[in-house]
Order: C-alpha cells, then sequence, then structure tokens
C-alpha cells in the first residue's frame, strides 16, 4: 500500500486535517506546520491521490486539446508549447487528432467531454462545419479556439496574425524585385487558409505586381511538391511564391530544383510557421515566423479566465508574426531576423 495522507500526518507531528489543508492549499495553515508536512511529503515520497482530489474539487487536472493532424509540425509545437505551460500549473494535457474531419473532430470532443476535463483548447479543422460541435463544446466547459477559429465567433481565440504574416511575405519578395508572383496554399476550409490567400491577393494588389493564379490543396509537403511540378508544366514561372505554411514550401522547392529551377535566383520562395523543416530545406527556408510559445501562453492564460457558457463577447488575440530571411528568398534589407 502507498504512503497516505496519515502517514504524512504521523511523520510531520500534526493532525490529518492540518496536513490536508497545507498540502490543499486552500486554507492557510502556520509556516511552520507548512514546512513539517513538505519536508515529510518530501521524505516518504507522497503521492496525492488525483481521484479523490477530483471527487472533492469537482475538477480532474485535465485539460483536452484537439488539432487537425498531429503530422503536421506545427500542430506537434503548439501542442508541446501548451503542454509545458500546463506544466506550470500541475494540469495534464489529452490530446486528440481530428483527422481533418469535422465528423472525426466532434467524436474528439464528446470523448474528452465525457472524460470531464476542465477546459478545452482546439483548433478547428473547419471554419464552417467545425461550428455545431465547438459552440456545443463552449456551452459545456471554458473553451479557447488555438491558431484557427470558426466562423462567426462564439467562442475566444488566440492566434497569429495571419494577414499580417502573409503581407511580410508579400512585401518582401516583391522588395527583392519579384514583379510577378503566386500563392500556393491550402483548400479555403479553414481561416488559417482563406486569411493567408486575401493578405497576399490584397498586398499584391496594392503593389501593382502581376498576380498569377492560386494553387490551392492541403497543408503538406506532397502538396507542395505537385504544385512546384504544376508550375513547371505551365511553362512560364512567376519571379516569387509565397507559400501557406512550410510544408508546402518545402515541397515546392525540391519540385523546382529537381526541374533545374535556381532557388532564390529564378524563384523566390517564401513559408510560413517557421517549424524544423525549414532550417532542413536546401536552400534554408525563408518564412514567417509564428509566435508559438506567446501563443501557447495566452491560450493557457484566457482558458483560466473563460467560463462556461459565457455570455460575454469572445475575445480574439491575434499575435504579431515575424518574418525570418535565409536562402531561398532574396535579402532586400537590413536588420530583418536571420
Amino acid at each position: 500500500m502507498g504512503v497516505t495522507i496519515h502517514d504524512v500526518a504521523r511523520a510531520a507531528g500534526v493532525s490529518v486535517a492540518s496536513a490536508s489543508r497545507a498540502l490543499s492549499g486552500r486554507r492557510r495553515v502556520t509556516p511552520e506546520v507548512a514546512e513539517r508536512v513538505a519536508r515529510a511529503v518530501a521524505e516518504l515520497g507522497y503521492q496525492p491521490n488525483a481521484v479523490a482530489k477530483a471527487l472533492r474539487d469537482q475538477t480532474t487536472g485535465t485539460i483536452g486539446m484537439v488539432v487537425p493532424g498531429i503530422g503536421n509540425p506545427f500542430f506537434t509545437t503548439i501542442v508541446e508549447a501548451v503542454e509545458r505551460e500546463l506544466q506550470n500549473s500541475g494540469t495534464d494535457l489529452l490530446l486528440c487528432a481530428s483527422q481533418y474531419s469535422p465528423q472525426v473532430e466532434a467524436r474528439r470532443l464528446e470523448t474528452l467531454l465525457a472524460r470531464r476535463v476542465d477546459g478545452l483548447i482546439i483548433s478547428p479543422c473547419d471554419i464552417e462545419a467545425s461550428v455545431p460541435a465547438v459552440l456545443d463544446a463552449a456551452r459545456r466547459v471554458p473553451l479557447v479556439q488555438v491558431d484557427r477559429y470558426i466562423e462567426g465567433g462564439g467562442a475566444d481565440w488566440v492566434g497569429v496574425d495571419d494577414e499580417a504574416g502573409v503581407t511580410l511575405a508579400a512585401e518582401h519578395v516583391i522588395a527583392g524585385g519579384a514583379r510577378s508572383v503566386s500563392f500556393v496554399g491550402s483548400r479555403l476550409v479553414s481561416s488559417s487558409a482563406r486569411l493567408r490567400l486575401s493578405g497576399f491577393e490584397r498586398t499584391a494588389a496594392r503593389a501593382g505586381v502581376e498576380v498569377l493564379p492560386p494553387l490551392l490543396g492541403e497543408f503538406t509537403l506532397e502538396w507542395g511538391v505537385e504544385a512546384g511540378r504544376k508550375l513547371l508544366d505551365a511553362g512560364r514561372l512567376p519571379d516569387a511564391v509565397v507559400c501557406a505554411n512550410d510544408e508546402i514550401a518545402v515541397g515546392l522547392v525540391r519540385s523546382l530544383r529537381l526541374g533545374g529551377v535556381r532557388v532564390p535566383e529564378d524563384v523566390a520562395v517564401v513559408g510560413f510557421d517557421d517549424v524544423g523543416h525549414a532550417t532542413m530545406c536546401d536552400p534554408p527556408l525563408s518564412t514567417v515566423r509564428q509566435p508559438v510559445e506567446e501563443m501557447a501562453a495566452e491560450a493557457v492564460r484566457l482558458l483560466g479566465q473563460v467560463k462556461a457558457d459565457d455570455p460575454r463577447p469572445a475575445q480574439r488575440i491575434a499575435i504579431a508574426p515575424r518574418l525570418v530571411v535565409r536562402q531561398t528568398s532574396r535579402p532586400v534589407t537590413a536588420g530583418v531576423a536571420e
């Protein structure tokens, strides 16, 4: 049998009630009692009974998180950042992937709610189809969206300023001499996909450069390779391509180089996210860096303030991104992050 609260109280020379108060922190005890209990806990290796605590406090000490897919390096990075933030408060993370399916996403949310999670963090896979399940979950537990969000609001959101990020990328390649530009991204089923394309189109129109038709597929390396082949087959290459994420950009660079195109001499390429793929690209990828640690910290902080079925207007926190210039684009100014 493991060490119990009775053992801790006996070793500390205090009552069980005093030991319990010292451990829970809900009621104050004298500094001397707190120190004796802490010393007894350390010496005995006492681990509180999580189930009993959950029944007593009506909490489970767990947060559920649903992302579209953990195979995408960006989502892996944001999950790890959220988990680090939760560890600071002793909270555990239960992770699910929606597999980019609104139906699977709805089932994953129900699974987490059945496990009585204290709150949810979700990156909705579909800006429209995810609405019913996300709003239903938000009525039942505190919920914060991260990176992506559903149409019409209704739930708090923390993420990067997608339009500002793609504007940085487009302005960078245009300042580097591009007179014809193209965008390679994902089908417009998520808020990120829509905002990055619209931001690119507005920036290019404002600059007066020629804009080739966008190529829209998936946020994957495989789609980047295919998009590169489509550009090669078209018979005319743009001066620069802005990609909706790094996986697309890495695949595109690979495809262009296999086709005999020099990057960035013939075609400049810029990605979005700044995940591990970016520095492993050959040549290293210029990209827009998402402030993942800051996003995770804000999401966890906001989750602590949200209440289930909160009537107040949903909060939206857009964090500024940063352009990182490496070797797939032409450097044009000093003072840009390297």
